[in-house]
């Protein structure tokens, strides 16, 4: 499973990215509005610490006015993705987008119709919003599963972006299911290395080590 960052910040893309492990990050206007830097530059910067894509938001609502800002941030950098939310506007814009070889990652997904829909138009991404539905006492998991087995029934190559995600067993989750990617907040991903039994079983080794004679 590819492993993205859900956020805007520079500091914790750095960080995140010197463990190795970081295939792309996702920002929004929300993570965007964090950060006290112009949004063109605040974008080419992110781009430049990670190889993977990097997700950013158009916020036009017209499917003409979609296909144009999606065509002026996609000139920002090499590894964008731009993310259109799933509605008939965004349905409109993504089908032309990704016919000009523009990856459109579709977000703001909650059923499986809609992220149906979003892999007919050709999105290279959909993003589903699990934490969310576990907010409104749906079972955001099991939208994931159903994505899962629509895309491989079809074999369409729409990849699902687990999002949304509030703790480390969501991303647990994700992989038994056998998602894609899922995008991580960085206090999240901070969780998913720690372990009490970890940080008790090092501190016995250096205990004990101490207790060993130097000569």
């Amino acid at each position: 499973m590819k492993l993205f960052l859900d956020t805007a910040n520079l500091e914790e893309i750095r960080e995140v990215a010197s463990w190795g492990l970081l295939d792309g990050v996702t920002t929004n206007p929300t993570l965007c509005s964090k950060e006290n830097l112009p949004y063109e530059r605040l974008i080419k910067e992110i781009c430049g610490l990670v190889s993977g894509p990097v997700s950013v938001e158009c916020v036009s609502d017209r499917a003409e006015d979609l296909i144009s800002e999606a065509r002026k941030l996609n000139q920002l950098a090499a590894n964008l993705a731009i993310k259109i939310p799933v509605t008939i506007e965004g349905l409109k814009a993504t089908k032309i987008l990704s016919s000009e070889g523009i990856k459109i990652n579709m977000t703001l997904v909650f059923s499986p119709s809609q992220a149906l829909l979003a892999a007919k138009a050709g999105a290279a991404f959909v993003s589903p919003f699990i934490g969310r539905l576990d907010d409104v006492s749906h079972h955001g998991m099991e939208l994931i599963e159903q994505i899962m087995t629509i895309y491989e029934n079809y074999d369409f190559e729409t990849e699902i972006i687990v999002a949304s995600i509030r703790h480390p067993g969501h991303v647990v989750e994700a992989a038994l299911i056998g998602a894609h990617i899922a995008t991580i907040p960085y206090g999240v991903m901070e969780k998913l290395v720690k372990h009490p039994l970890t940080d008790s079983g090092i501190e016995k080794f250096l205990q004990d080590w101490k207790k060993i004679p130097s000569k």
